[in-house]
């Protein structure tokens, strides 16, 4: 499956940004999708997940009642929104699909992802 993440670019701290991640090649409601970020000097890590269907939903500490992950399987896209952003919310987000049947939690690290978008760069200025 080919991923072209979208949306991000430069805000202000309180700021909000919705990133797009468009899927194509394989049939989108088979994969399980999270975002994952990385900060510069920092390794890759999670954000947020949701299931194939969009039942279940996972959120890092970091951007829980902040950040909302969800998914439109007939537009094979799944989206962030971002709301309250912070400085160290700045980094390139990825994301990334995993096929199966695992509880949302599989889907959190980064060894089970099996395809990766190229990323998008938001940046939160103080």
């Amino acid at each position: 499956v080919q991923l072209q993440a979208s949306g991000g670019g430069l805000v202000q701290a309180g700021d909000s940004l919705r990133l797009s991640c468009a899927a194509s090649g394989r049939t989108f409601s088979n994969y399980n999708m999270g975002w994952f970020r990385q900060a510069p000097g920092k390794e890759r890590e999670i954000v947020a997940a949701i299931t194939r269907s969009g039942s279940n939903t996972y959120y890092a500490d970091s951007v829980k009642g902040r950040f909302t992950i969800s998914r439109t399987n007939a537009k094979n896209t799944v989206f962030l929104q971002m709301n309250s952003l912070k400085p160290e919310d700045t980094a390139v987000y990825y994301c990334a699909a995993s096929g199966g049947y695992s509880n949302v939690l599989y889907y959190t690290s980064s060894e089970n992802v099996e395809y990766w978008g190229q990323g998008t760069l938001v940046t939160v200025s103080s």
